[in-house]
């Protein structure tokens, strides 16, 4: 019995060393600067102004 224990912890042993692994990543990129430009955006609200502008001073035309 007991040299069968001795075996199977041997054996266990040899199966958790086995089992091991190391890993190792080395990289040698590198990291650009990313420029960051302003946005310009216009937006043309001419119509919305003067169809505005129409509805205000058209109150006061009719009103003379």
């Amino acid at each position: 019995m007991q040299p069968l224990r001795v075996l199977l912890c041997s054996l266990l042993l040899l199966l958790a060393v086995s089992c091991r692994t190391r890993h190792e990543v080395s990289t040698t990129s590198t990291v650009a600067p990313i420029e960051i430009k302003p946005i310009h955006i216009t937006i043309d609200i001419n119509l919305k102004v003067d169809k505005a502008l129409d509805d205000f001073f058209g109150d006061i035309d009719r009103a003379r």
